[in-house]
């Protein structure tokens, strides 16, 4: 064995030494690093149900803002956060957080790299926020934080980042889905969108946990359209139906809209699901003789006949032939005090019509067919008919309807109302959330529970701020019926 001893040996000792501490400072580097991409975890819960609370804005000093996913998350990865006591202001529609710091609601929080940090927030409303539907990240700080997500593409799915009003129905074994313009990382679509999902009771997700989307998708994998025309301007379908064909075949109709810089409506019509292509043909055109409005068609049998009612006030034959006929399609009208169901009547699209109609003495107040007394203010609802279903639990016929952000409940005897009194269920602040749809295939316990979703979004509302990956986008609501604040008084009349 050599002997080190000298001054040669001496080096030798002195750069083991040096190797060993830089070895050593890069492992702590390395340490450091990996701890550092921890990220700190907060969860947002509702304090009622311990559930997760999605569309929660907690915002620094320094006014940076993250909002938590559907799963109620929110991972802070900023390094200049880390170690650090963080003021966080805690704020969310509909819901309020009791914490104060400086006369504000917040919290501070210690926040390192792998922490972990719980938020109780109460709800003010009456209706449960769930989870996003559409667009991206839905669940990107679950992700972010390890976690598990219910649906099988948390983070993007379809190429879809943006996405508004939902039409849905049952239909050959599965729930199909269809939705207005859509939008990718790059890319458009407004020729109609759609997806198809497997319903609860086979085999698919719970609605109280999410929605697993399929979506039909081109050869890049974005969304494709499913109402090609070759004509100009955007496509869109308004309602589903599901009628029988001469063979007797149950087939996927819908109405539909096309649009241009002319026209509101340039082309209005009926098309016919192709099952074997999984898109929609063009099976009859209509008069396009009012504007695009969403419908929520459901199908009623009265006197041994079976209408859809596409509104509240609107119907047509559940009959193959009658469907393509314009001249079938029957509206609730009035004269005066004096209402009937008419072929060919033009259709009244809700209060604001008929406001116009009193205002020209060609309808009496006490035959509004849509009051919608709010029953807290007294106030008749600034909004339109919206989604209708009859309702086993309450024994009525019931309205998810939306105005301006705000969605309303209410209750009537009959299809075509009167629907007098309304409640307001859900609240957004300066914001808005339209084409409000329930979905009677997701009811629970005999119709007790509900879900219903819309479209989030700051569209016609001045000086909105956009919520990052929030924005043009479905959200899922949950409504118990056994609310007592959902208690409509016997009936609500329109002051004259």
């Amino acid at each position: 064995m050599p002997d080190i001893t000298g001054s040669f040996g001496q080096r030798l000792v002195f750069h083991v030494k040096i190797a060993a501490m830089r070895c050593g400072i890069l492992l702590f580097a390395m340490a450091a690093g990996l701890a550092a991409d921890r990220p700190f975890v907060i969860r947002v819960l509702d304090s009622q149900t311990g559930r997760g609370v999605p569309l929660v804005e907690l915002r620094s000093a320094n006014q940076l803002s993250w909002f938590s996913d559907s799963n109620g998350t929110v991972s802070v990865l900023d390094g200049w956060a880390m170690g650090q006591q963080v003021l966080f202001q805690v704020r969310s529609h509909g819901y309020r957080f009791e914490g104060k710091v400086f006369d504000e609601s917040g919290v501070i929080l210690a926040v390192k790299p792998g922490g972990s940090a719980e938020l109780l927030v109460v709800r003010e409303n009456i209706a449960e926020r769930l989870y996003r539907i559409t667009g991206a990240g839905i669940y990107a700080d679950t992700v972010a934080a390890g976690m598990p997500a219910p649906i099988r593409q948390p983070l993007l799915n379809g190429k879809v980042t943006g996405q508004d009003t939902a039409i849905a129905i049952p239909y050959r074994g599965r729930i199909y889905w269809f939705w207005g313009d859509t939008f990718g990382p790059a890319n458009m679509n407004f020729n109609v969108s759609g997806a198809t999902s497997v319903p609860p009771g086979d085999g698919g997700l719970d609605p109280d946990r999410g929605i697993d989307l399929e979506y039909f998708v081109d050869r890049d994998g974005f969304s494709r359209p499913m109402l090609p025309l070759d004509r100009p301007g955007p496509v869109w379908l308004e309602g589903l139906m599901i009628v029988r064909d001469p063979k007797g075949r149950e087939r996927l109709v819908g109405t539909y809209t096309r649009t241009s810089k002319k026209k509101p409506v340039e082309e209005r019509g009926i098309a016919v699901f192709d099952d074997d292509a999984q898109v929609f043909r063009v099976l009859a055109q209509h008069p396009p003789d009012r504007e695009h409005r969403s419908s929520h068609p459901v199908r009623v049998a009265e006197h041994g006949r079976a209408w859809w009612y596409l509104y509240p006030n609107y119907r047509v034959p559940d009959d193959w032939n009658a469907i393509q006929n314009a001249d079938a399609y029957e509206a609730y009208a009035c004269d005066g005090k004096d209402c009937t169901w008419k072929a060919g009547a033009p259709f009244v699209d809700g209060a604001e019509e008929e406001q116009k109609l009193i205002a020209s003495g060609k309808l009496a107040v006490e035959a509004m067919r849509f009051p919608f007394i709010d029953v807290d203010t007294g106030k008749q609802g600034a909004f339109a008919m919206g989604s209708i279903a009859w309702n086993a639990y309450r024994q009525r016929w019931i309205m998810i309807a939306g105005a301006w952000g705000d969605v309303y409940y209410s209750e009537a005897a009959a299809p075509e109302g009167p629907w007098s009194c309304a409640k307001k269920t859900v609240r957004h602040e300066k914001y808005n959330f339209y084409n409000v749809v329930h979905h009677p295939f997701f009811d629970q316990s005999g119709g007790r529970v509900i879900y219903f979703e819309g479209t989030y979004t700051t569209t016609l509302i001045d000086g909105a701020q956009p919520t990052p990956l929030y924005d043009y986008n479905q959200i899922m609501y949950r409504l118990s019926l056994d609310d007592r604040r959902l208690t409509l008084p016997s009936g609500c009349v329109v002051q004259k």
